[in-house]
Parts: C-alpha cells; sequence; structure tokens
C-alpha cells in the first residue's frame, strides 16, 4: 500500500455517520497529513441542488475535532485542481462509489499531469446522509 505525504478529500458531511468516519480513517492511514475540504452550503446548494440540514460552522467543527483529521479546509469550489493549487497535495481520496465516473475519470486524467493520485477508498453501504434525511422525514410524516 502506497503512502503519501499530503492527502486531501471532500465532503458536505451533513449528518455525520459512520460512512463519513470511515472514509476519513482509510484516507489517513494512507498519508501522514490528511486535509479535508468541508463543502460550504453555497457549494452544496449549487452543486446538489439541496441545502445541508446542518450548517457548514457545524459540520467544519465536528470534522476539525476527528483524531484522523490533520488540517481541514472550506471546500468552496467543486474544482479539485483549484485546492491542489493552493494546498499541493499528492493524493486525492474518494469513495469508490464514484470510480470509473465521467467525472472522476476526468480528475484522474488532469492530476496524473501533475503527479497526483487518485485514490478511491472502499465506500461504505447502507448509509448516506440523504438516507438519514428520508427516514427523519418518514418519521416525522408519521407523527
Amino acid at each position: 500500500m502506497k503512502k503519501y505525504k499530503v492527502g486531501y478529500t471532500t465532503g458536505v458531511f451533513d449528518m455525520f455517520h459512520i460512512g463519513h468516519l470511515n472514509i476519513l480513517k482509510r484516507a489517513k492511514e494512507r498519508c501522514d497529513h490528511l486535509i479535508v475540504g468541508v463543502s460550504t452550503d453555497e457549494v452544496v446548494k449549487e452543486y446538489k441542488h439541496k441545502t445541508p440540514i446542518i450548517p457548514f460552522e457545524e459540520r467544519i467543527a465536528i470534522v476539525s475535532e476527528l483524531r484522523c483529521v490533520d488540517e481541514v479546509v472550506p471546500q468552496t469550489s467543486m474544482n479539485k485542481m483549484e485546492a491542489w493549487e493552493k494546498l499541493h497535495f499528492d493524493a486525492l481520496f474518494h469513495g469508490s462509489d464514484w470510480k470509473n465516473s465521467d467525472m472522476y475519470n476526468r480528475i484522474t486524467e488532469e492530476f496524473s499531469k501533475v503527479g497526483v493520485d487518485v485514490v478511491f477508498l472502499p465506500h461504505t453501504e447502507g448509509i448516506s446522509s440523504t438516507m438519514l434525511a428520508d427516514i427523519l422525514h418518514e418519521k416525522q410524516n408519521e407523527e
């Protein structure tokens, strides 16, 4: 298993769950210094067309407190190359559910030109913030 000096991963981390923790712990196992970009509310609205349940300030505070995270930065753009220009990581970590997607095929190709590896980590099946939000919505409708 290749070990990297500086790794980077991003996420919304809305309604923090075990899948989030698994990705962050697996990323940290692969690098000396893990930087996590937490998507701002504006980025989430633009990209996912929805507002996070947990406000940005709280999401970034939660991620900042994790032992496996060395540094937290706001993700103000979906452009990973912009982040690399500021942070100079040598590995970008992402969940395996995005492997071979058009978006990540382009990102992998772009990063190969600057010597950055894109590493896909196992996705935790059966849990997502969207699923949790749906369950909460169902519970509210039952009451």
